[in-house]
């Protein structure tokens, strides 16, 4: 069979972005397929410091210093009573040079950078196309059929390879039936854009604010450019539609009173429009790759955003892809049992931020006490809200486990494992 060309990306976010540059740069020949015009909206917005390795493999470090993204320096916990925790300042544990300073980007600006800069590296990109169904060959997934939205023609791509780099659409695994929920982490989400509303000074005006409401719901605060900022609730939805509220700004607005730090910081500014709704359920893929096809990013596994891992993962899971196809194009080798240690240790990282996730949800659980009966638990938490989530834990996840049971302690709650083969017909 002729090919198209060597890696057909679908979806054009950070994961898909990221693979492509790092395999444009090894000469390989890479088509990107995003089903958008870009720039366009997208939530998640705060980068965590491990985002650092990735933006550097891949040159865009250097255009995150000229942007005007606000830099970010810590995250912060404030309790219903607008108790506020010490900042957990990255630059306690990394060099301040690297990944003790992130950014707090707007995603429209942030994933055209990314997306500009596969083109730089070589990718070709075709925006405004939509991904209809893979191509089938003996078992194995030999392309893809995509439909031109400003033409409507359609047509037949053919690849040595396929990335579903679709996000939380997860085209691949949906369609074959992979895609499984957490049994825990259902949660609804709903937020909102300020301008103009109170933010902190010097190293904490750019600090990602978690602040609880009650029944282990809570806020994000994300300050961005141009004076506005990012506000969101994330709880069960039973919890937010108590008494029969369903309007999105009647929710918005109602949690606002429960937690006393939110609102003092929009007392001042003024909302801009529109409150946007979805649904945070956390989900995994049972296999991260079959013959011709692998899962980056939330096609692999989206995780509660609670600690801000989505884009570090996507990023992460990009840079990891673009190496283990490079290396199996170069050794003739495009088999699933290639990309076993790419899944082995995406998941492991994000099963090390799940356990974090489902301790915070716990109502017993509380950052000050582990720290105040361990000490050199900071360290380690800070490592892992940072995106240092391949590392040992395993005397973290034992001095929490006396306050509060893992995932792997409840009945409902075992690890997540993938299986790197998967049947695709």
């Amino acid at each position: 069979m002729s090919h198209d060309c060597d890696v057909l990306i679908i979806g054009g976010g950070p994961s898909g972005s990221s693979a492509a540059a790092i395999l444009s740069q090894y000469g390989h020949r890479v088509l990107l397929l995003e089903r958008e015009k870009f720039p366009r909206y997208h939530i998640g917005e705060s980068l965590i410091p491990f985002t650092f390795g990735p933006l550097e493999r891949i040159g865009m470090i250097p255009k995150m210093r000229a942007s005007a993204f606000v830099k970010k320096y810590s995250v912060t916990f404030v309790q219903p009573d607008g108790r506020r925790s010490q900042p957990f300042y990255f630059f306690t544990r990394y060099d301040r040079g690297t990944v003790a300073q992130t950014w707090q980007v707007l995603r429209s600006e942030f994933d055209q950078l990314l997306l500009d800069n596969a083109r730089e590296k070589g990718a070709a990109v075709r925006e405004e196309t939509a991904v209809n169904r893979l191509l089938m060959q003996d078992g194995a997934v030999v392309g893809v059929e995509a439909t031109d939205r400003a033409t409507g023609h359609t047509s037949q791509i053919h690849a040595r390879i396929t990335l579903d780099c679709t996000g939380k659409e997860a085209f691949a695994a949906n369609q074959r039936g992979w895609r499984l929920r957490d049994p825990y982490l259902n949660k609804i989400a709903v937020w909102t854009y300020y301008k103009d509303s109170r933010r902190g000074e010097g190293l904490d005006e750019g600090d990602t604010t978690v602040a609880y409401l009650p029944e282990k719901g809570w806020f994000w605060h994300i300050p961005q450019h141009r004076g506005m900022t990012s506000v969101g609730i994330v709880a069960e939805g039973r919890y937010l539609t108590r008494g029969g509220v369903k309007e999105p700004r009647e929710i918005f607005h109602r949690e606002v009173e429960e937690n006393l730090w939110i609102k003092d910081r929009l007392s001042v500014g003024e909302p801009t429009g529109e409150y946007f709704v979805t649904s945070e359920y956390s989900r995994h893929s049972r296999h991260c790759a079959a013959p011709g096809l692998l899962l980056l990013g939330d096609a692999f596994a989206f995780l509660d955003p609670v600690f801000s891992s989505g884009v570090m993962l996507a990023l992460k899971s990009g840079h990891l892809a673009g190496e283990a196809v490079h290396e199996g194009l170069a050794a003739g080798d495009l088999s699933p049992a290639r990309f076993a240690a790419y899944g082995t240790a995406l998941r492991q990282g994000i099963e090390n931020m799940r356990k974090l996730v489902y301790a915070f949800y716990d109502p017993a659980f509380s950052f000050r006490e582990v720290i105040r009966a361990h000490p050199e638990a900071g360290g380690l938490i800070t490592d892992c809200l940072s995106g240092d989530v391949n590392k040992d834990f395993t005397q973290l996840w034992s001095w929490i486990r006396e306050f509060v049971p893992l995932p792997e302690d409840l009945p409902y709650g075992e690890p997540l494992v993938v299986e790197p083969d998967g049947p695709v017909s």
